[in-house]
C-alpha cells in the first residue's frame, strides 16, 4: 500500500494525521460518489478567490440537495487552520462534502448527516516550469454525464480521459463532443485568435471554472477581447495560441495538441499576459484580502 505523505487533515470536527483519517464504508460518497468538492489555491499562506469558490460550492450543494455541513465561517476557518497547521505557503486545499452515512439505497436518506473532509497539498504554482515551456494535450471523447456544471466527486469519466491523455504522452486532455472541445479533463480550455480569447460559454455541459471566471474578468479590465462560443478541434489546431486554466495551473500555454504544434510551439503573448494578470491578482489578494 502506498504511504501517504504526512500531513494534518480535517474530518468531521477532528484534525488528524493523514494515516489516521478514516471514513465509513457506508458513506454515500464512497458508495455512490454522492457529494461535491472544491480545490482552492493558496498563496503566501492565504486562500484566494474565496468568494467565488464559496459561491460554487454553495450552488453544487443546492443542485444535489445536500445541506451545508457547517456554517460558512466555520468552513473557511477549517481551511485556514489546515493551512496554518501544515505550514502551507503555496499549494491547494481540497475539501469534500458528501451526503453522509446511510444504508445503501439509491434514493436520498431522510436522516443522513453531511460529512466534511479537507486536506492541503503543497505545489509550485507561480514558478511552475510548464509556464515557460507550455504543455502537450491530447483529445479524448467526452464520456461524462449531462450535469457537468455540478462539481461532483464522481470523476470516473475524467479519470479515464486523463489516463488516455497521459498514455499518449500528454499532460492534459481536451474532451471532444459532437466535434467541439467541451473543456479540459481538469481545466478550462481556451484558444486565442487575433488577440481575442475564445472559450465555451457556461452551461450544464462544462464546469464553471473559478479561474475561468477570474481570468475573464481580469482580461476584460485589461482590454483583452473575449468571445464566448464553442470551438472545434480544427479551430484549436489552427489557433494563434491555446491555453488552460485551473486551481493548480493558473493559466498555462498549450503548445501541442495530438502531436501538432500550436503557433510557434511556445506559450504566446496573450497567454503570458493572462498568467501575469492572474498572478498579480492573487498575490494582491493574499497580501491584503
Amino acid at each position: 500500500m502506498a504511504k501517504l505523505r504526512e500531513r494534518t487533515v480535517y474530518l468531521n470536527g477532528d484534525y488528524l494525521s493523514a494515516n489516521e483519517a478514516k471514513i465509513s464504508v457506508f458513506d454515500r460518497g464512497f458508495i455512490f460518489g454522492d457529494g461535491v468538492y472544491e480545490v482552492v489555491p493558496v498563496f503566501l499562506g492565504k486562500l484566494v478567490d474565496k468568494q467565488y469558490f464559496f459561491e460554487r460550492l454553495n450552488r453544487s450543494l443546492g443542485e444535489i440537495s445536500i445541506d451545508w455541513p457547517c456554517s460558512k465561517e466555520y468552513y473557511l476557518q477549517v481551511l485556514q487552520t489546515l493551512i496554518d497547521r501544515n505550514q502551507l505557503q503555496e499549494g491547494v486545499v481540497y475539501s469534500q462534502v458528501t451526503r453522509g452515512l446511510a444504508e445503501r439505497d439509491f434514493h436520498f436518506p431522510a436522516d443522513a448527516t453531511p460529512s466534511l473532509m479537507a486536506f492541503c497539498t503543497p505545489m509550485n504554482l507561480i514558478n511552475n516550469p510548464a509556464a515557460t515551456t507550455g504543455i502537450k494535450v491530447a483529445t479524448t471523447t467526452d464520456l461524462r454525464w449531462k450535469r457537468r456544471d455540478i462539481k461532483s466527486i464522481n470523476l470516473l469519466g475524467q479519470c479515464l480521459a486523463k489516463q488516455e491523455a497521459v498514455s499518449k504522452g500528454a499532460v492534459e486532455g481536451w474532451m471532444l463532443e459532437d466535434g467541439f472541445i467541451t473543456e479540459g479533463v481538469s481545466s478550462s480550455a481556451y484558444i486565442v485568435n487575433d488577440k481575442t480569447v475564445i472559450t465555451r460559454p457556461l452551461s450544464n455541459l462544462i464546469l464553471p471554472g473559478i479561474r475561468r471566471r477570474t481570468l475573464l474578468e481580469l482580461a476584460s479590465s485589461a482590454g483583452i477581447n473575449i468571445e464566448q462560443r464553442p470551438f472545434t478541434l480544427n479551430e484549436a489546431l489552427a489557433a494563434d495560441e491555446c491555453f488552460i486554466s485551473s486551481a493548480t495551473t493558473m493559466a498555462l500555454g498549450v503548445v501541442d495538441i495530438d502531436g501538432k504544434r500550436i503557433g510557434d510551439g511556445r506559450p504566446g503573448p496573450v497567454t503570458k499576459e493572462m498568467r501575469e494578470l492572474y498572478t498579480s491578482h492573487v498575490l494582491d489578494e493574499a497580501r491584503h484580502g
